[in-house]
């Protein structure tokens, strides 16, 4: 089983002696070889939620749940994240913004399934939405080089993708829900 103890203090190491994703992407890829390891770690998924495993204001480590079926809206970190899956699938859609549009408008520019035991960096700058598509509860790792819950960011309408101020407690109500 991993330890989620020594996993967090070697995400912080790793933090400390490179503040990019790469140190930590190795450890995360290292857990998520053996994502039954993972799973007995953080417990089996019997909800949907955010859930918080370290925070500090250069990384946040959380257990995140994606409902069956759930789609979030494009979004951005404004700092880079590494996503490890240990049950499910994660699909995501990368978004660009659209040269001279003044209401920061986004054109989808690629995408990239994650399915148990994929492990995928995001730098600082990117934009993507993210969908559970099977019928199950998806987990994951998310690891990020800040604190994911006081970084003022953005997200984008799934309609009309215009940016607005990204809702933190909008985007834990629709995993909880």
């Amino acid at each position: 089983m991993l330890d989620l103890d020594q996993f967090v203090e070697d995400c912080r190491a790793a933090v400390t002696a490179d503040p990019t994703h790469k140190a930590v992407a190795e450890i995360v890829t290292r857990a998520l070889s053996d994502p039954l390891n993972v799973l007995a770690a953080v417990g089996e998924p019997t909800a949907g939620g955010i859930f918080p495993i370290h925070r500090a204001d250069d990384l946040t480590i959380l257990n995140v749940v994606w409902k069956p079926g759930m789609t979030l809206m494009p979004h951005n970190h404004e700092m880079w994240a590494v996503i490890g899956v240990y049950g499910g699938r994660e699909d995501n859609i990368f978004w660009r913004r659209i040269k001279d549009e003044p209401s920061g408008r986004i054109e989808a520019a690629g995408a990239k399934a994650l399915s148990t035991g994929d492990v995928a960096p995001l730098g600082k700058d990117v934009i993507h939405s993210v969908t559970n598509p099977i019928q199950k509860l998806t987990g994951a790792i998310h690891v990020y080089g800040g604190d994911f819950f006081a970084v003022h960011r953005s997200e984008w309408d799934p309609e009309k993708l215009t940016e607005q101020a990204y809702d933190v407690e909008k985007a834990k109500a629709m995993f909880a829900g």
